[in-house]
C-alpha cells in the first residue's frame, strides 16, 4: 500500500478546514480520510505540502486507503448525514442486485428523500439505478411493486452461474431466494430428456437445464407476456435456441399427453390446480419438481395428499421434500421431487 501526507485535522475544527482543503484542491479526493479521537487525518496531494503547512496543520504520512475501500454503508449514511437521526437509523442495510440495478426495501418515512436515497446508494455501490421494493410481489403474475428512485430503469441483465438473465425488476420478479434450486437444476442429469417448465417465467429453471442438465429439449411455458419477452431474449443470450420450445400462454393449452420425462412446477400457493395437467403430460417414470407453500412440519402430509388425490395412492413416489427459502411465519416454501408410477391414473379425472 502505498503512503501518502495527511494533514491532522482537529475534530472540533474538521467542519470548517476539511471543506476549504478539497475547495482550494489540496485534498486528495481518491483517498480516505481517516483518524482517531480527537482528530482526522485528511490526504493531500503530492505538491500541496507547503499549503496544508500553511494553515498551521501537523503533516504526517501514513498508508493510502482509498475510498472506494469504505464499507458502503459508512458512505451512505456519510452521504445522508443530514437526515433525521430516526430516518438515518432506519436506511436499509441489504439490497438486491440485478445487473447494473439495485432494489432497497424503505420504510414509509424515508420516501421523501427518495431521490438522494437513491443517488447514495448508486454512487456507493456502483449501480446505474435505484429502485424501492414497495410491496414485494402479487396478482396470478407475480408482478413487482417497484418505484424508481434514480437513474434510468430497471433493465438489465444479472449473471449467475454462468446464466444471463436478461429482466426488467419494474415487470417481473426474481427471487433470489431460489438459488440454491437453480443451482440444483443444472446439475440435475437430464441427458436425452424432454422437459416441460410449466411456469418458466424468465427462464429461471429452464435455463440451467437447458444450457448444463443435458436435457434433449425443454418446453417452456409462461403466460406473463412481459416474463415471456424476456424469456426469448434470454435463450438466445444463453445459446440454447436448439433446445428450448418457448411457449405463450396457459399450460393447460400445452399440447400431447404422456411425453414428458420430467416436468418442474415452480409456482407456489395454487400450485394443485394445474397438477391435474402434469399427469397429463407424465409418461410412466416421470419426475415431477413441484414447488408450494406449506406450515413448517406439515410438508410431508400435505404432498402426500395432494398427490394422491390426483395420481392414486400408489401412482407416485415421493423422492425427497427440500425447504426452498422461508415465505411467512411458520410457512416455508418446499419442493418436492416425485416420481410418477406406472400404476398412476393416466385417465382424466373429474379435476382434469
Amino acid at each position: 500500500m502505498r503512503k501518502v501526507l495527511q494533514a491532522k485535522v482537529p475534530s472540533d475544527r474538521a467542519s470548517d478546514i476539511i471543506p476549504r482543503l478539497f475547495s482550494s484542491g489540496i485534498a486528495d479526493p481518491g483517498a480516505r480520510i481517516t483518524g482517531g479521537q480527537g482528530f482526522r487525518l485528511v490526504p493531500i496531494k503530492e505538491g500541496r505540502l507547503a499549503d496544508a503547512e500553511s494553515m498551521g496543520l501537523e503533516i504526517l504520512s501514513g498508508d493510502a486507503y482509498s475510498e472506494a475501500s469504505r464499507p458502503p454503508m459508512e458512505r451512505i449514511r456519510e452521504a445522508l448525514s443530514d437526515l433525521p437521526a430516526y430516518d438515518l437509523a432506519r436506511l436499509p442495510e441489504k439490497w438486491e442486485r440485478a445487473g447494473s440495478a439495485v432494489t432497497i426495501k424503505l420504510g414509509p418515512s424515508l420516501f421523501q428523500y427518495g431521490e438522494r436515497i437513491g443517488k447514495a446508494y448508486a454512487e456507493a455501490l456502483g449501480a446505474g439505478s435505484v429502485l424501492a421494493d414497495v410491496s414485494g410481489v402479487s396478482g396470478e403474475f407475480r408482478l413487482p411493486d417497484m418505484r424508481l428512485l434514480y437513474g434510468e430503469g430497471g433493465e438489465s441483465v444479472k449473471t449467475e452461474n454462468g446464466i444471463r438473465y436478461s429482466y426488467d425488476v419494474t415487470k417481473v420478479m426474481f427471487a433470489s431466494g431460489n438459488l440454491e434450486e437453480r443451482r440444483r437444476m443444472e446439475r440435475l442429469d437430464c441427458a436425452g430428456e424432454t422437459v416441460v417448465d410449466m411456469f418458466c417465467g424468465i427462464g429461471y429453471f429452464t435455463l440451467p437445464i437447458a444450457r448444463f442438465a443435458g436435457a434433449r429439449c425443454v418446453l417452456a411455458c409462461e403466460k406473463n407476456p412481459d416474463s415471456y419477452r424476456f424469456l426469448l431474449e434470454n435463450i438466445k443470450l444463453n445459446g440454447v435456441e436448439g433446445t428450448v420450445i418457448p411457449m405463450l400462454g396457459d399450460n393447460r393449452a400445452i399440447p400431447g399427453a404422456h411425453f414428458a420425462d420430467r416436468i418442474l412446477m415452480g409456482y407456489v400457493q395454487t400450485t394443485s390446480e394445474f397438477l391435474p395437467k402434469a399427469r397429463e403430460l407424465a409418461k410412466p417414470g416421470c419426475i415431477i419438481h413441484y414447488h408450494d407453500t406449506f406450515p413448517v412440519g406439515a410438508q410431508d402430509e400435505r404432498v402426500r395428499r395432494i398427490f394422491s388425490e390426483v395420481f392414486g395412492e400408489d401412482g407416485y413416489e415421493v423422492l425427497g421434500i427440500r425447504e426452498v427459502k422461508s415465505f411467512a411465519p411458520s410457512v416455508s416454501h418446499y419442493v418436492a421431487d416425485v416420481r410418477v408410477r406406472r400404476s398412476a391414473r393416466f385417465r382424466p379425472s373429474r379435476r382434469s
